[in-house]
């Protein structure tokens, strides 16, 4: 039963090294989209989508280091996610984020 246990942690412990290279390259190839990309719709999908993966690497950490306390700054970054994706859908509509009306 012990070399079972044993078997499934290392097992885990890989798996999650591999997706965290993977996600990891995900990220440097969505920074390209972000740099170059052709429209700013595509800037704002490849901004969100570094931060899906942000989260996805800190839950990953979280896996590795047998702890709980990444559950915080998953939730955070997920809120700060939503909040630009927002105010970046706000700027591409209207072209400014606050309206103000001056009269």
């Amino acid at each position: 039963m012990s070399t079972l246990l044993e078997t499934s942690q290392q097992l885990i412990q890989i798996v999650a090294v591999l997706c965290m290279v993977v996600i990891s390259l995900s990220i440097i190839l969505l920074l390209y989209r972000v740099i170059f990309g052709p429209t700013n719709p595509d800037r704002a999908i490849a901004l969100d989508t570094i931060g899906i993966n942000l989260m996805a690497l800190a839950g990953l950490v979280a896996v590795l280091l047998l702890t709980t306390k990444f559950n915080d700054v998953i939730l955070l970054i997920g809120i700060l996610l939503f909040i630009g994706t927002i105010a970046i859908a706000k700027f591409i509509e209207k072209g400014v984020i606050i309206d103000r009306d001056l009269d």
